[in-house]
């Protein structure tokens, strides 16, 4: 697949049957023209996690790339560049692993609006280990039965910051810390299923990460089934898992997928990250807030 009569040179190759693509034929140090990027917007759409490879770029420019797609926006929590506040910097070692990356989650879903995408850049990666697994929600939503669906299609439920918790220390700092985070980023309610914004497709959207519990349920009930619709995202059928090699960037759709970073790995893994404002999220049938 290419930009054909769009006048795009991009090449977009599946690699991925419920998700996946590489992109070739664009140079991130150079201005992206408007062409490449409807061609790279489409794929998104369709594949939901795009792999773009040798690209040896600035955060700069990185960021200039992602502010075609949206706005960015500022991690609360996530450790960032002191002059550059919307660049995430990952850079982990086994003393010094990443926090809670471990756990199958959507970017931020803490948020009323969480992120649209995310673009994450290798700059240097372990020989071995330090994957990141990718599941597609919209392939996992399909996979469960009729009588689920129809069960989980009018439900919400509560989302906090939940695990990042765990990492605010018991000082002066820490509670500051958490006392910010409770003004500014109080417990949100999304739909069990989201309609995704630009495709109307159903997705799966809940997480270990940041779901707390169902609304208008019992603990028990709501533990039990978010217990099943959890496991949807750890259905290999439903994967793909991304090898890292230095100056590959990935570009993922936050809405329609969840990803997992195991703690595998003895070498330093070194990696820029920025994310893209979204919009609140509406269950099927719903109007947009």
């Amino acid at each position: 697949m290419d930009g054909g009569a769009s006048g795009s040179t991009v090449r977009v190759k599946k690699f991925g049957v419920h998700l996946g693509a590489e992109i070739s034929g664009i140079d991130l140090t150079q201005t992206v023209s408007d062409a490449d990027i409807a061609v790279v917007r489409d794929a998104l759409l369709e594949h939901q996690v795009l792999a773009f490879r040798d690209q040896d770029i600035t955060p700069q420019q990185q960021m200039a790339f992602g502010a075609r797609f949206g706005e960015l926006s500022v991690h609360p929590i996530a450790p960032h560049d002191e002059e550059i506040p919307e660049l995430i910097v990952f850079d982990n070692t086994p003393d010094n692993p990443a926090m809670f990356t471990d756990n199958w989650h959507s970017d931020e879903t803490f948020r009323e609006a969480p992120p649209l995408g995310t673009m994450l850049r290798a700059i240097q990666v372990p020989e071995i280990g330090g994957d990141t697994l990718f599941a597609s929600m919209t392939a996992a939503y399909e996979g469960l039965s009729d009588k689920i669906k129809h069960l989980i299609n009018d439900l919400e439920a509560v989302h906090d910051v939940k695990l990042f918790r765990l990492g605010f220390t018991d000082d002066d700092e820490g509670r500051e810390q958490e006392k910010y985070i409770n003004e500014n980023f109080p417990k949100v309610i999304h739909p069990v299923v989201r309609e995704h914004p630009e495709t109307g497709q159903k997705i799966l959207f809940v997480n270990p990460h940041f779901t707390l519990h169902i609304k208008g349920m019992s603990e028990l009930e709501s533990q039990s089934l978010l217990a099943i619709l959890y496991h949807q995202a750890e259905i290999p059928e439903y994967q793909i898992r991304h090898r890292w090699e230095p100056n590959t960037m990935l570009f993922w759709d936050n809405r329609s997928t969840q990803h997992y970073a195991p703690h595998d790995y003895t070498e330093r893994r070194f990696l820029h990250r920025i994310t893209i404002k979204g919009d609140r999220p509406y269950g099927p049938g719903q109007k947009p807030a």
